[in-house]
């Protein structure tokens, strides 16, 4: 059972940035592949970035040059830094975990608010 805690959320005005983090317990992550999604007012939930064990990462094509996603295997954490951010990143943001045996993990999730 891996355990998620996201962090970094807030309110933010258009333009500006943010660090989302999410630490995981357990000692398997670094075996992980950890993924940001998010659920804006009225939609479904969507891949943000993801990262694999090995380090390649994948972003969807709205937060592609602007996000980056990164992880400390050391202390169990991945990241997502968010720059020039856009009213429509506005969404709850999820960390999850998905390890070697296909099991699948979410974190509570962290509100991020981008005003005009």
């Amino acid at each position: 059972q891996v355990q998620l805690v996201e962090s970094g959320g807030g309110l933010v005005q258009a333009g500006g940035s943010l660090r989302l983090s999410c630490t995981a317990s357990g000692n398997t992550f670094r075996r992980n592949t950890m993924g940001w999604y998010r659920q804006g007012p009225g939609k479904q939930r969507e891949l943000v970035a993801d990262i694999t064990s090995g380090g390649i990462t994948n972003y969807a094509n709205s937060v592609k040059g602007r996000f980056t996603i990164s992880r400390d295997n050391a202390k169990n954490t991945v990241y997502l830094q968010m720059n020039s951010l856009k009213p429509e990143d506005t969404a709850v943001y999820f960390c999850n975990a998905a390890d070697i045996y296909g099991m699948r993990y979410w974190g509570k999730g962290t509100l991020v608010t981008v005003s005009p």
